[in-house]
């Protein structure tokens, strides 16, 4: 069996084709948690990337002590 036909899941292989629909419901709203953390993670990356900035930018404008 090939091995994108098989789900992976505690070290044990289900094949695809076996899984109940409520299984493939279940698999399918894992992946779009996944995906949405992937999302999330990136944009935790972007919003702290401008947050330096914005501190760094703040730093430089003020007064000298």
């Amino acid at each position: 069996m090939e091995q994108n036909n098989l789900l992976t899941i505690d070290g044990k292989q289900y094949a695809l084709a076996a899984l109940s629909e409520p299984a493939r419901q279940q698999l399918q709203m894992l992946q779009m948690s996944d995906q949405r953390l992937q999302e999330l993670q990136r944009d935790l990356a972007i919003t702290q990337t401008a947050r330096n900035a914005y501190l760094q930018a703040l730093k430089e404008l003020l007064p000298q002590s």
